[in-house]
């Protein structure tokens, strides 16, 4: 395959991470270490990075010391496993958002790493696509969001078991409500929801916190999981 690394020049893309990652704090756990050292040694990264490390201890080691904001996993670990470490992290620093790399493009991982919480999910394949997932992940990080490209949303879509308690609890919500959970599933940030549909920030966050209310989540990442994985056609894909 031949990878598109630089969709806009070195330049423009230097300053684009660099903008996105502005005052972020990084570990990242990757299992292959060419890898690893190629991505902390990527100049918008390594300035950000609090660790760059291979197995989950030490992941969790990292994050239980320094708190960071993101981070950065891969599925497959020299030891442990990927999905059970963003698992871990979302319950020992839930401000750390989690951003993982699928290896295996298939319903069930896809659904487990929905399941552990994962505030992005990617496929490795993604990389070099174009703009690519990772670009866009890091703008829904930045704003607040979640990001599951519609290849991953489709797959959970598709393999999830349905589940009469969640529609009953999705049928409560209020037609705009919906309209802003759909929203969420798709990774845009209050602001950006506001913009679509046509109503103010506030508003949003209003809605937002009701929508947590009603369905009993954590959060509006648990919020958009439970609505990918379970809506059906409540939420209709975009």
């Amino acid at each position: 395959m031949d990878l598109n690394l630089h969709p806009h020049g070195d330049r423009a893309l230097l300053k684009e991470v660099e903008a996105l990652l502005a005052g972020s704090s990084i570990v990242a756990c990757i299992g292959d270490r060419l890898t690893l050292a190629s991505f902390a040694m990527a100049v918008p990264i390594w300035s950000h990075l609090l660790g760059a490390v291979t197995t989950a201890g030490e992941a969790l080691e990292r994050v239980r010391e320094h708190k960071p904001d993101l981070l950065i996993a891969t599925e497959d670990l020299e030891q442990g496993y990927g999905i059970a470490l963003v698992e871990a992290v979302e319950r020992l620093h839930p401000p750390t958002r989690t951003l993982i790399f699928l290896k295996r493009e298939n319903p069930l991982v896809v659904n487990e790493a929905l399941e552990a919480g994962a505030d992005d999910v990617m496929f490795i394949s993604s990389i070099g696509q174009t703009r690519g997932d990772f670009l866009k992940a890091l703008e829904c990080t930045r704003d607040g969001g979640v990001y599951y490209p519609e290849a991953v949303r489709e797959m959970a879509r598709e393999s999830s078991p349905e589940d009469a308690e969640t529609q009953t609890l999705l049928k409560d919500l209020s037609e705009r409500e919906l309209d802003v959970l759909k929203a969420l599933t798709t990774g845009l940030s209050n602001r950006e929801i506001a913009e679509t549909l046509f109503v103010s920030s506030e508003t949003v966050k209003s809605h937002v916190s009701a929508i947590i209310g009603k369905l009993g989540v954590r959060d509006r990442t648990q919020a958009a999981i439970l609505a990918i994985r379970h809506g059906g056609g409540l939420i209709p894909s975009s």
